[in-house]
């Protein structure tokens, strides 16, 4: 059996996971990341993707995050994210109005930084729902 370390997942709406796990992947702005114990510690941000959690027990559980950050530690990762859902709960109505939503923020824009950063954003949104999520 692979050595443990503590994963949480924490939104804004509640916990989604406290767990023993053996492995996380994490879909970190500059790439995905797997987080296994004893990593170095690092914080890195989180750009909307799928998050994947191999329990202590073997087990494989997925997640949906639309942003946020995690902080990784020799024994702990924590990912604090903008938002997030089992992957089985999201749907394309779901994933679909997001994407309407930003596109509206786009469009109200009240400078070209901001505009870039929700540009960035809606690629991602779109990419996640052109990767077949969900589904």
């Amino acid at each position: 059996m692979a050595e443990a370390f503590t994963f949480e997942l924490v939104s804004p709406e509640r916990l989604l996971v406290s767990e023993k796990v053996s492995e996380v992947v994490i879909p970190a702005t500059l790439g995905e990341m797997t987080v296994l114990v004893n990593h170095a510690p690092t914080m890195t941000t989180i750009k909307p993707g799928v998050v994947s959690v191999k329990l202590a027990s073997g087990q494989v559980n997925k997640y949906v995050v639309f942003g946020g950050f995690a902080d990784i530690l020799p024994t702990s990762c924590t990912l604090l994210a903008e938002s997030a859902v089992p992957a089985t709960e999201l749907t394309t109505d779901t994933l679909q109005k997001r994407i309407e939503h930003v596109q509206n923020q786009i469009n109200n824009a009240q400078n070209d930084e901001h505009k870039t950063k929700l540009e960035q954003f809606l690629s991602e949104l779109t990419h996640l729902h052109g990767a077949g999520f969900p589904g």
